[in-house]
């Protein structure tokens, strides 16, 4: 009874047990720790911004952009790269092609005017 709080009173119940009269002075049991087994799973790479989007509050317009909008970027880009391998294919063979029917028709100076463009490209 020493360990009590002075503002907690004991009574006893008809049973002989005794008890605390105000269940506010009650001493705070600690509880055991709950063990939370959380598993967390990667979503795969093509939907992780929506799903992050829809996780920070955006609205279904900007999810619905976004799986609209991501495989036309993907399809643009890849046009333009291959639009643009395509120019240096082509200027490529154009550069060979003058070159070449400058050394065969040109003679000597045709000849001399290659072999300078050729030490200037490698210097």
């Amino acid at each position: 009874m020493d360990s009590l709080p002075i503002h907690a009173r004991v009574v006893q119940l008809p049973d002989g047990t005794y008890t605390y009269a105000d269940q506010s002075a009650l001493p705070v049991q600690q509880a055991a720790p709950q063990i939370v087994h959380q598993h967390i799973h990667q979503a795969p790479p093509d939907r992780t911004v929506q799903r992050v989007a829809l996780g920070s509050g955006v609205g279904a317009g900007a999810v619905a952009a976004g799986i609209y909008f991501g495989p036309l970027l993907v399809g643009v880009l890849a046009a333009i790269a291959a639009n643009l391998a395509m120019l240096a294919f082509l200027a490529a063979v154009l550069v060979w092609g003058v070159t070449t029917l400058v050394k065969s028709v040109g003679g000597s100076d045709g000849k001399a005017a290659a072999k300078t463009v050729r030490r200037s490209r490698w210097r």
